[in-house]
């Protein structure tokens, strides 16, 4: 039940075995270590902890010896390796098991022609390395959806392993049915209890004795957020790594006849004891029915909303914007110090002039956008929606809102890309990743991008009409909302396909662990900085190519006759309207000096905030949905923008 996996002599754990697989040294290195004994083929003992700078201790021939740090990088060992596979149902608690069992060195990444994360890592557990597989949570191994076909196959292709069932002790029955299909893998396998404690608390007692027993696997009971049961977990390790037969029993192949044995085994091993509702059991109640759940959902939504906007803007003004004026542009200003202004070079690298949002210098505009204008936000997002993830909220979020998202062709956890489009589109548009087919994921994407300004925008559109009457405001937003709306169901209608019906299971509310929170978040901006940032600063190196060829003036001069004639506006706001691209508030903001009346600002806005989205989210998008997908997309939007534009001009004009 072993592999064996190349590794570095300095990243080998502390009395971890392996054998000398190559010395990548020079030829007096290697004679050198062949006198000591080390050499390809020769057995040693790491006995220093792994990584650091200090040197590297190791027992070979009966001798202990210290090799530096650079020369043990040299030095490739074989160790054996073994694999674990935790799998269950979803809202089991894997993820914080799998936190528990693995350190920050974890590697997610999409399953091959898919778009499922699947994450794994290495441990030390009994004294030997294992590659620990978090498996998509599944019901069943027949593939109901993406996620559950890629579960099975895990399962099935996996020759050599052993599967760490985790069962929510507050769910027995349930839970059983999937453990009867891991059986059938032939693989060993141990049964953790999770949410032992809470089970407790709710009056459930489970003889985990006897449910091993009948099982023919080892049952643990186990509480991911504290640790209790890694001992036990330890002892099962050992036993299997000592020979021990750990096979579980056959069960019926039957459906119907597994869910009786299930139902016997519950009623033998499983007692239940009445309990007064606790206060979140009264909260999921009034959290899950339309009459209270709505009206919280609009304050939970408002909450994370402006948790979002400070967090965001905090980071934004106070110490991303900051550390860029005061090292970043300093340095890169330094570095090109020697170059003439107004050549190449100077110009494309960063820019025309110090305000990195109104030039297009690669490493001016290009880093302050990613970096300082959109992370700050994408951490903010992603740590208030792990918040409510692992609370157990979204669920029910989504059931609430389903019968209204039907009608724009997504389910109901549609509502997170849109929800995260009032702060910022670059997270809604990969939050789309959430929905299943890229039908749902461009109608989705649509939705996020026009129904609403971001939260810049929008305190700039409030800003240039908070002098008139507030009906200019208010009519500003219904024009917007109204516009996208539209948009997005004529979008619904030329993207032909059903919509999945929402199949989710609504988890009992739980406390959220912060280790687990961050490490959700630390992956989610890994895949922001690797994925979306290169697509940004490609684009901006491509804009600001077209900006010194000279194509944005003529575009300017293209589209001055079309702003005047179509949209009532001065023919000179055509250049604010192509800065919209690269930011959208500060074109609102450009908007001023024109001194605009209100109907005319209202006109601007709408357009502005429709006819395209900024250069971040538009290479986000192209990246997400691809090239065919993301184009419906731009040409839908930009279609609505100009006609509800051209159409709140004339209504204007006539009254």
């Amino acid at each position: 039940m072993k592999t064996y996996s190349e590794i570095s002599l300095q990243e080998m754990r502390k009395n971890e075995q392996g054998y000398i697989s190559s010395l990548e040294g020079g030829v007096d290195f290697q004679d050198k270590l062949r006198s000591l004994g080390v050499y390809a083929g020769s057995h040693i003992i790491k006995r220093s902890n792994s990584g650091g700078h200090g040197p590297a201790q190791i027992e070979v021939l009966g001798s202990c010896l210290a090799i530096g740090s650079g020369m043990a990088s040299k030095i490739k060992v074989k160790v054996k390796m073994h694999k674990l596979l935790l799998a269950g149902n979803p809202n089991v608690g894997k993820s914080v098991v799998f936190s528990r069992l693995t350190g920050i060195g974890v590697i997610s990444s999409n399953y091959p022609g898919t778009t499922v994360d699947v994450s794994s890592g290495d441990s030390m557990i009994a004294g030997e390395r294992f590659t620990i597989v978090d498996v998509p949570g599944a019901y069943s191994s027949h593939g109901l959806n993406k996620a559950e076909e890629v579960a099975a196959k895990i399962v099935k292709d996996t020759k050599e392993a052993v599967i760490i069932n985790v069962v929510d002790a507050t769910n027995l029955e349930r839970n059983l049915f999937y453990t009867f299909e891991l059986a059938q893998a032939g693989l060993p396998m141990v049964m953790l209890l999770n949410k032992w404690d809470i089970a407790v608390r709710q009056g459930i007692t489970i003889d985990c004795a006897l449910l091993g027993k009948k099982l023919g696997v080892t049952v643990i009971p186990f509480v991911a957020t504290t640790g209790e049961g890694l001992n036990e977990l330890q002892e099962f390790i050992k036993r299997f790594l000592d020979g021990a037969e750990l096979l579980p029993n056959a069960q019926p192949q039957d459906p119907d006849e597994r869910w009786k044995l299930i139902g016997k085994l519950s009623s033998e091993c499983q007692v239940i004891r009445h309990k007064h509702a606790s206060f979140t059991e009264r909260l999921q109640a009034v959290t899950s029915q339309p009459n209270t759940g709505i009206p919280f959902a609009v304050l939970v939504m408002s909450v994370a909303f402006f948790i979002i906007r400070f967090i965001g803007e905090m980071l934004n003004v106070y110490v991303l914007d900051k550390l860029y004026n005061l090292l970043w542009f300093p340095f890169v200003s330094k570095i090109f110090s020697a170059v003439s202004d107004g050549g190449f070079i100077k110009t494309f690298f960063i820019g025309t002039g110090p305000d990195p949002l109104q030039t297009f210098g690669v490493l001016t505009t290009g880093i302050y956008i990613p970096f300082v204008t959109v992370l700050p936000y994408i951490f903010a997002f992603y740590f208030v929606l792990s918040i409510l993830e692992d609370i157990g909220y979204l669920p029910r979020l989504a059931v609430l809102l389903d019968s209204t998202m039907h009608k724009f062709g997504i389910h109901g956890y549609g509502v997170i890309p849109i929800m995260l489009g009032l702060g910022c589109k670059v997270p809604a548009i990969i939050a789309t990743r959430v929905l299943e087919t890229k039908r749902e994921q461009t109608l989705a994407a649509a939705f996020a991008l026009s129904i609403a300004p971001c939260m810049p925008q929008t305190a700039m559109i409030f800003s240039l009409l908070a002098p008139y009457n507030i009906k200019y405001t208010i009519f500003a937003f219904a024009s917007i909302l109204i516009a996208g709306l539209s948009a997005s169901f004529g979008l619904s209608r030329m993207i032909k396909g059903n919509t999945p019906e929402l199949f989710v299971e609504i988890p009992p509310y739980q406390m959220p662990m912060l280790s687990v929170i961050m490490r959700k978040v630390y992956f989610r901006i890994k895949d922001f900085l690797f994925e979306a940032v290169p697509m940004i600063i490609f684009g901006i190196a491509i804009i600001s190519l077209m900006d010194i060829a000279g194509i944005f003036r003529i575009l300017d001069l293209l589209l001055a006759p079309f702003m005047h004639t179509m949209l009532g506006l001065p023919p000179e706001t055509a250049s604010v309207m192509l800065l919209g691209f690269l930011r959208k508030d500060v074109s609102i903001s450009m908007l001023a000096p024109f001194h605009l009346d209100p109907s005319s600002i209202v006109v601007a806005s709408v357009f502005l905030t429709l006819y395209l989205p900024c250069v971040g989210t538009f290479f986000t998008t192209l990246k997400e949905l691809g090239g065919k997908y993301a184009s419906l997309v731009f040409l839908i939007n930009f279609a609505a923008a100009v006609f509800f534009s051209f159409l709140l001009h004339i209504v204007t004009t006539i009254f």
